[in-house]
């Protein structure tokens, strides 16, 4: 087993236990592994983690997101609640955010194009800005 999987599975473990409170009480869980990561629904919170890929992600209409890894190329559609944003050297685009928008880590470049989230970025070298 190489190094990657088991951090794809460490990250999507790791965001799946922080998104069990986010809400959806007795919804059934989803879970896809693939060339384009790993992504773990729990109710109405989409929990993805992955290395090195380029995907897309739907939060559909309103939909929390939580994002970890590095290196990853994302384009994420619908309309995003709050998107919570982990890890490292991370190019992500948002079509929109009507909570709250945090970035931790380092060197995440993440544009918006729609909504006024409220902005928490906690990292270092991080650039966010609405486009």
């Amino acid at each position: 087993m190489t190094a990657r999987p088991i951090a794809c599975a460490c990250a999507v473990v790791a965001f799946t236990l922080a998104g069990c409170g986010a809400g959806g009480g007795g919804d059934n869980p989803s879970a896809t592994m693939g060339t384009s990561g790993a992504q773990v629904e729990i109710g109405n919170t989409i929990n993805y983690g992955s290395l090195g890929t380029t995907a897309e992600i739907d939060c559909a209409d309103g939909k929390a997101l939580n994002i970890g890894g590095s290196n990853n190329d994302l384009t994420v559609t619908g309309t995003c609640s709050n998107v919570n944003v982990g890890g490292a050297d991370n190019k992500i685009s948002i079509e929109r955010v009507d909570g709250q928008l945090s970035v931790v880590g380092l060197n995440n470049t993440v544009t918006y194009r729609d909504g006024d989230p409220a902005i928490n970025d906690t990292g270092t070298n991080n650039s966010v800005t609405k486009g």
